[in-house]
């Protein structure tokens, strides 16, 4: 005990931390950040998940918005035998097809398909 009042009247902060309302509210303060469930660090870990599903949130309503522009060209069936002609090289009976690609498309397609893969 002796020991310890020699190192408080030798250095005088230590007198204010050996006050018990303050080693109360520096406890406090350690555990609030460290190690409760609730804490700043866990906040952090929260908060960057909510920015990305927000971030996602927002692709998938562009998304959304582009296929019921898409839904909606569709709709007349001029366009869907269109769209089935270009995407999925459907044809008509006794009709011939002939696919020419130029090697720039080739190469912007496959980049395109892999890139979504």
């Amino acid at each position: 005990m002796k020991k310890i009042k020699n190192l408080i009247a030798s250095y005088p902060f230590l007198k204010f931390l050996a006050n018990r309302y303050v080693l109360v509210l520096l406890f406090f303060i350690i555990w609030m950040l460290f190690f409760d469930n609730y804490s700043y660090l866990e906040h952090r870990v929260l908060d960057k998940e909510i920015e990305e599903i927000e971030d996602n949130i927002q692709y998938y309503k562009t998304e959304i918005k582009k296929d019921s522009a898409n839904i909606k060209h569709l709709k007349n069936d001029d366009r869907v035998e269109k769209y089935a002609r270009e995407k999925y090289y459907m044809k008509r009976e006794n009709e011939d097809i002939y696919i020419i690609e130029f090697e720039g498309e080739k190469k912007a397609e496959t980049e395109k398909t892999t890139s979504n893969n």
